[in-house]
């Protein structure tokens, strides 16, 4: 059973957040349309009092949304289809935890499938703001709570972000993360379902003709930096997803 567990509690908002949202609104509102090219950085600095670097924060969150688009020597664009991306984002889980920190009170442990380093594709790329030649990992491992199989993570982070190994990914990311000072913001995710994969079938013990819950995500630092693209399946029989949302 997918169990969905909502924590209420209390948002720390910053300025690039804050503006954010309001050029987010702005584009729903049809102040900004389809394809036009938003006013340039300076211009935006001047009319939400504040400096390049807060905007150039605010702007990459919608880029990361899938709403808006940089183009080299030409500026900021409205996505022409910013409205599907819009409504991927109202069903977003905000805040991941992390599986160890959702479940204090369980055994957590993994088992590391592959860690690897690349270069990353254009989807990559775009998906996590980087270069082409910012070489990134590829993380594959099953994560069980109490000794049972709980998800199959497939993930692709920077290298530049933080030092991962073999170690490191038996237990924690993000606790390892934490004990860099490396804060984690928030997340934007698409939750569907899905038929089991090969890789379903033989690290969940799914059959062929099971669905899987999916959840792909893409997770920023407090910066607005994204450091991580997942896909994460989960068994529909057992698996227990907690979530951390805050509305306020």
């Amino acid at each position: 059973m997918f169990v969905l567990s909502i924590i209420w509690g209390v948002k720390v908002v910053y300025k690039y957040q804050e503006i954010s949202e309001q050029l987010r609104q702005k584009i729903i509102n049809g102040e900004f349309t389809s394809g036009e090219l938003l006013p340039d950085q300076n211009q935006l600095a001047k009319d939400f009092d504040t400096t390049r670097i807060t905007i150039r924060k605010a702007i990459q969150s919608l880029i990361v949304e899938g709403i808006v688009f940089s183009k080299r020597g030409a500026g900021t664009f409205v996505r022409k289809d910013f409205q599907q991306s819009i409504d991927d984002l109202n069903s977003k889980i905000e805040r991941p935890l992390g599986t160890t920190h959702n479940h204090p009170d369980n055994k957590i442990s993994s088992k590391v499938l592959g860690l690897d380093a690349r270069l990353p594709s254009e989807k990559e790329q775009r998906r996590l703001l980087i270069t082409e030649t910012d070489p990134v990992y590829v993380i594959d491992r099953v994560r069980f709570v109490d000794d049972q199989v709980f998800s199959l993570e497939h993930t692709i982070m920077p290298t530049s972000i933080t030092k991962l190994s073999e170690k490191v990914l038996a237990s924690s990311i993000y606790d390892h993360m934490k004990k860099q000072n490396l804060k984690i913001a928030g997340s934007h995710r698409i939750v569907t379902a899905a038929k089991a994969t090969e890789s379903d079938i033989k690290e969940l013990g799914a059959e062929k003709i099971d669905p899987v819950l999916v959840i792909k995500q893409i997770s920023y630092l407090e910066d607005g930096t994204p450091f991580e693209y997942s896909e994460s399946h989960f068994p529909y029989q057992t698996s227990h997803v907690t979530a951390d949302i805050n509305l306020v």
